[in-house]
């Protein structure tokens, strides 16, 4: 096995740990009196005057991003992408965020991939990815019967969340920028938007928050969400691929179930422990790690 593929594989799994547990925060905010926009300013606040040094010494990388990979930087990885996975919540459970957005991600990741980056996905990570969409289903128990009212409008949003962070790897990939300064570029745009916007709205209201709420918040949704999550993917897509990294966001549902163990004492059902060994088999295949030669050589 490569150490291409094992660094690759582990920027990854710590991105999606720090994820599934970003939905699980921003909940505990939401019931602490701090809306999603007040999260979505604190997470961006701190972020972003982080990376602010960042941006003033490697600039916005227009000259390779072009103007359309710029949009597609900025929205799909800043705080557009955040409001609406937040707007979904609102009529939909953190379960389905979950399964809707890291576990259908990879099809849509690759299938742009395809389509913009000319990737090739042979046999075994088509199969990967077929996989995967398998497992979320069935640790999200979603059957036909379950689509319909309220909670199919948060599935429809969580969808379109999955094509704004399609986009966001896509072009991160295609310019060839490194995680630091993709995330540095998403941050500070949202900095700079987001947050006047938000004062000339609401003021500074999210102060009114206890002092330690503040601080916990900020550190989870600012540095480890906003800008250690996002140098690690960038590192993953940089060693993996668009789709490769892509891949790995389908365990965010697998992580989340089992977190609920120790943290909520609530075990997986049979239908879970299957969705979880699915999706890992597929998230290695659709990743592309490595084969015996026998069946690399096999299937192209």
């Amino acid at each position: 096995m490569s150490s291409r593929f094992v660094l690759g594989a582990l920027c990854a799994v710590v991105t999606i740990t720090i994820w599934a547990g970003w939905l699980v925060v921003m909940r505990v905010g939401m019931a602490n009196n701090l809306s999603v926009v007040d999260l979505i300013a604190l997470r961006f606040a701190v972020a972003g005057i982080i990376m602010v040094p960042v941006v003033m010494r490697r600039g916005w990388a227009l000259d390779r991003l072009g103007w359309t990979g710029f949009a597609a930087i900025t929205i799909g990885g800043g705080a557009a992408y955040t409001l609406t996975v937040g707007a979904g919540l609102a009529f939909a459970p953190v379960s389905q965020a979950s399964a809707f957005t890291q576990g259908v991600l990879p099809l849509t990741t690759a299938a742009m991939a395809v389509i913009v980056l000319k990737e090739k996905l042979i046999a075994w990570r088509k199969f990967g990815i077929a996989l995967i969409i398998a497992g979320a289903v069935m640790i999200a128990g979603l059957g036909l019967g379950d689509f319909g009212g309220r909670e199919s409008i948060g599935q429809a949003i969580f969808l379109s969340a999955t094509l704004l962070w399609a986009a966001y790897t896509v072009a991160l990939r295609k310019a060839r920028l490194d995680g630091l300064h993709a995330t540095a570029i998403a941050c500070v745009a949202s900095l700079i938007v987001y947050i006047p916007v938000y004062l000339a709205l609401f003021g500074p209201r999210v102060l009114a928050a206890p002092w330690y709420e503040l601080v916990w918040q900020g550190l989870y949704q600012g540095l480890l969400t906003g800008v250690v999550s996002l140098v690690l993917f960038g590192r993953a897509v940089t060693l993996l691929g668009a789709s490769g990294a892509g891949a790995f966001i389908a365990l965010g549902p697998v992580i989340a179930t089992l977190l609920a163990i120790p943290i909520l004492d609530e075990w997986p059902t049979a239908a879970d422990w299957i969705g979880i060994a699915v999706i890992s088999v597929g998230v290695y295949l659709a990743s592309g790690g490595p084969l015996p030669r026998r069946l690399s050589g096999r299937v192209a």
